[in-house]
């Protein structure tokens, strides 16, 4: 795995570590891609981790005059749950609500969606349509320069080795303006976009003044279709122009051709969704993709740094404790520093109810919950539990009393193999934290990062709204 990993306090501390270790070093923030690299032995030349998590200050949204900044460590749900980002940049609260499961929305942040440059990776679509500028930062100086200038090819930019993304900015949407993100995947969540478009128009009355309509997934890098910008400037959005803009659309990429679609395919799907955000944005029912109260699984904290902040920086080498508290008792572990929380928890904590079910952030069999968020543990290094809290599902019972959750599964016979179970059970406690009675939309939502390989979602289902029953019951006092 790694040879070293610093859990820094400040910004300056990383950006001297990435100055001296330089290529060797990788910054940890969300991790979700780099640690699954660095376990699937992806990553030989990565020797040192840098995780800036509990740096106070970075997981800010602000707008400063007419634009929005975002730091490097705002993740997918505080996107989705900003009021300023859902009414100033709409189309960035559907694509980040489009990203993973709420485990992984609670960790993965925006910064890294841009940096891993994956074609396919959503927020990237509508930053680039809102013309978002990025700064990148490091013990010599501080650069800033727009995202469409960012990308070199596939997977590449122009970051140098000692750099971290410390913000992003765009302006904020106007009265006059309208957005929208849309996008296709093989299934309803946890999925990889297979075409996704952001639109974003600027209206005088019901006629164009100033369009901008960007593409994922169909070429090495997300693009801006100017020529379909050009054509409805002026226009009014008829279904004549919107069906020549749409068509018009299809024709400028040469998309790629992979696993998840041909490349006729992606044409005629890059037609199909820039017609619908078309309809929709003439319409002005854009909002309609985004739930108005997700599950998000959050805590109370929101996933926010706050008073989990370090104060000294704490380097964790071969035999460095991991001081933690689990399920509410200290523990001091003198081993396993170099792996995941999930393997950590299992085999040094001697906690095995957390499941390894994929080990890369499908399943959720390892979901737990960590300063009070819910996580897949598979996700997160194991050093980050130093200082921290976490709740396994050892944790959920009550003194003597199973977790209304618990029970209700019990009651349903909502366990079948029992693989999932744990994952399930910490999804549903956090939910009913969260929400005490939540709609049927939002338990599927909250499991949408839970896999149930006996295809027993009826009975859980159902288990979660006993569950909510329980809880309200108890709290009522009623039998």
């Amino acid at each position: 795995m790694w040879e070293q990993y610093h859990s820094v306090s400040s910004l300056q501390e990383a950006l001297v570590l990435l100055s001296e270790h330089n290529e060797a070093a990788r910054v940890i923030a969300g991790g979700t891609d780099i640690l699954i690299e660095i376990e699937q032995g992806k990553r030989p030349d990565v020797r040192v981790l840098i995780d800036i998590t509990r740096v106070p200050q970075l997981d800010s949204i602000r707008i400063h005059g007419d634009r929005i900044h975002l730091g490097p460590l705002v993740n997918h749900n505080h996107i989705v749950g900003s009021e300023l980002i859902r009414q100033r940049a709409l189309p960035l609260a559907q694509a980040s609500w489009e990203i993973g499961a709420p485990q992984i929305r609670n960790r993965a942040t925006v910064a890294g969606n841009v940096i891993t440059a994956s074609p396919a990776n959503d927020t990237i679509t509508p930053l680039l349509a809102f013309d978002a500028d990025v700064t990148l930062s490091s013990a010599r100086g501080e650069r800033t320069l727009p995202l469409r200038e960012f990308y070199t090819g596939l997977r590449k930019t122009v970051m140098e080795p000692d750099e971290l993304l410390t913000d992003i900015s765009f302006s904020a949407m106007t009265s006059d303006e309208r957005g929208i993100f849309l996008k296709l995947g093989l299934r309803r969540a946890q999925a990889i976009s297979v075409v996704n478009v952001a639109v974003v128009l600027d209206l005088d009355g019901d006629t164009v003044r100033r369009a901008a309509v960007a593409v994922g997934s169909v070429a090495p890098t997300v693009i801006r279709l100017e020529e379909v910008e050009q054509m409805l400037l002026g226009q009014r959005l008829s279904d004549d122009v919107i069906n020549s803009a749409s068509q018009l659309a299809s024709s400028i990429p040469h998309p790629i051709d992979d696993v998840r679609g041909t490349a006729v395919y992606r044409t005629d799907m890059v037609r199909v969704l820039t017609r619908r955000a078309l309809h929709r944005l003439a319409k002005d029912v854009q909002q309609e993709s985004l739930p108005e109260k997700p599950a998000m699984l959050w805590g109370p904290h929101h996933a926010r740094v706050n008073a989990h902040a370090l104060s000294h920086t704490v380097i964790h080498q071969a035999n460095t404790p991991i001081e933690t508290t689990i399920n509410g008792e200290y523990r001091v572990v003198t081993t396993g520093q170099h792996k995941t929380l999930l393997r950590w928890l299992r085999e040094d904590a001697e906690l095995p109810g957390t499941k390894e079910g994929c080990a890369e952030g499908e399943c959720g069999a390892c979901t737990v919950f960590l300063d009070g968020a819910a996580v897949m543990a598979c996700m997160v290094p194991a050093p980050r539990a130093h200082n921290a809290e976490i709740i396994t599902v050892e944790g959920l019972a009550r003194s003597d009393n199973l977790h209304p959750i618990q029970q209700a599964f019990i009651d349903q016979a909502a366990v079948q193999c029992g693989y999932c179970t744990p994952g399930f059970l910490m999804t549903g406690a956090k939910l009913l934290e969260e929400v005490q009675e939540p709609t049927e939309a939002q338990i599927q939502q909250s499991i949408s990062g839970n896999l149930c390989r006996c295809t027993g979602y009826y009975a859980i289902i159902q288990a979660f709204k006993e569950a909510s029953q329980m809880q309200r019951s108890n709290e009522d006092g009623t039998p």
